[in-house]
C-alpha cells in the first residue's frame, strides 16, 4: 500500500511540474521583456533561485536528522546532473548559443563553486564548519547582488528586440499592454507549482528507493538529486522548446552556483556538514569532471551542439549507473 502511494505521488509530481514550468517560462520571459533585460539574467536570478528551492527544503531536512550524507550526494548530485542530464537535454532539444559574457562572469563564479565542495572537505576536520558556511552563503549574496546591478543594467543595455520574443501565450499581448504585476504572478505561481511538484516527486521517490533497500548516498546521489532537480530539468526543457536556450544555460548555471554556496551555506549554518574526501572521491570527481567538460563545450564555438549535448547526457547516465552500483 506504502509503495502504491509513492507511485501515485511520483507521477502527481511530474504533472504539477511541467505545469509549473510552462507558467515560469512564460512568466519569467516576459518579466525580461518588460523589465527590458535579457531572459540570460533573470535564468540566473529569478529562475535559478525558484527551481533550486527543493534542493535547500530537502538538504534542510536531511541535516536536521543528522543527515549529512544526504545532503552532500543532494547538492553534488544535482549539479552533476544540472550540466550532465539537464545542459545535455537542453542541447539535443536546442543546441543553445552561449552569451559570450556569460562566459567571461558567470562560468568562472561556477568553476570556482565546484572547487569550493573539495576544498572545504579536505583536512582533518572533513566537514563544511560554520566559518565556512558563512563564507559561501556571503558568496551566494554577493553573486546575486553582482549580477542584478552590475551584470544586468550592460545586458540591458545590449539587448536586442529578438532577445526579448515572448513564448505562446505572452507574445500574443502587445508588449505595452503586459502587466508586470501579471507577468510576476504567473512566474511566482510556477515556481511554487515547481517546488510544490518537486517536493511530491521526491517524497514518492523515496519512499520507493528506501522500499528497495538503497544506502542514503545512493538516496541523495541519484533519487534526491534528480528530483530536486526536475524543476530545472522542466524548466530547461519547456524553454528551449521554446526558443529560449539562453534562459536554460542560465538556469543551469545559476542553479549550479546557487547549490553550492547558497545551499551548503544555509544548511552549514544550521549544523557543521560532515564529509570524509575520501569516502566521496568518486562523486567529488564528477562534479569537477562535468563541470570541466560543460565549460569546455561552453568556451568553444559558444553554441553547445546536440553531439557536445549527448556526450554530457551520457556522461550523467554514467554517473548515475555508477552511484547505483554504489562503485
Amino acid at each position: 500500500m506504502a509503495i502504491a502511494f509513492d507511485v501515485v505521488s511520483l507521477l502527481f509530481g511530474g504533472l504539477i511540474l511541467y505545469l509549473g514550468a510552462e507558467w515560469l517560462v512564460k512568466g519569467s520571459a516576459g518579466m525580461a521583456r518588460a523589465l527590458g533585460v535579457k531572459p540570460l539574467v533573470i535564468g540566473l536570478t529569478v529562475v535559478a533561485y525558484g527551481t533550486s528551492a527543493p534542493e535547500l527544503a530537502v538538504s534542510t531536512a536531511a541535516i536536521l536528522e543528522g543527515s549529512s550524507a544526504i545532503v552532500l550526494g543532494n547538492v553534488i548530485g544535482s549539479c552533476v546532473a544540472n550540466l550532465g542530464l539537464i545542459l545535455g537535454i537542453t542541447a539535443l532539444i536546442s543546441p543553445p548559443a552561449v552569451d559570450g559574457q556569460l562566459i567571461r562572469r558567470e562560468v568562472p563564479v561556477m568553476c570556482v563553486a565546484a572547487l569550493t565542495v573539495p576544498v572545504m572537505l579536505y583536512g582533518a576536520s572533513g566537514q563544511i564548519s560554520f566559518i565556512e558556511a558563512g563564507i559561501l552563503l556571503a558568496g551566494a549574496v554577493l553573486f546575486t547582488l553582482y549580477t542584478l546591478f552590475v551584470a544586468a543594467p550592460s545586458n540591458r543595455d545590449a539587448t536586442t528586440g529578438a532577445d526579448l520574443e515572448l513564448p505562446e501565450g505572452i507574445a500574443e499581448v502587445p508588449p505595452e499592454e503586459q502587466s508586470k504585476g501579471r507577468l510576476a504572478i504567473i512566474t511566482f505561481v510556477g515556481l511554487g507549482l515547481l517546488v510544490g511538484g518537486g517536493d511530491l516527486f521526491v517524497e514518492g521517490a523515496q519512499g520507493i528507493a528506501r522500499a528497495i533497500g538503497m544506502s542514503e548516498r545512493q538516496i541523495g546521489l541519484t533519487v534526491v538529486a534528480i528530483g530536486t532537480s526536475l524543476p530545472e530539468l522542466a524548466a530547461s526543457m519547456v524553454a528551449a522548446a521554446r526558443g529560449y536556450s539562453s534562459l536554460a544555460v542560465g538556469n543551469v548555471i545559476g542553479s549550479n552556483i546557487f547549490n553550492i554556496f547558497l545551499i551548503l551555506g544555509v544548511v552549514g549554518l544550521i549544523r557543521p556538514i560532515n564529509g570524509s574526501i575520501g569516502g566521496l572521491a568518486f562523486d567529488l570527481a564528477f562534479l569537477v569532471g562535468t563541470t570541466a567538460l560543460g565549460v569546455l563545450f561552453m568556451r568553444g564555438t559558444r553554441r553547445i551542439s546536440r553531439g557536445e549535448g549527448a556526450l554530457l547526457l551520457g556522461t550523467y547516465i554514467t554517473f548515475i549507473a555508477m552511484a547505483t552500483l554504489d562503485l
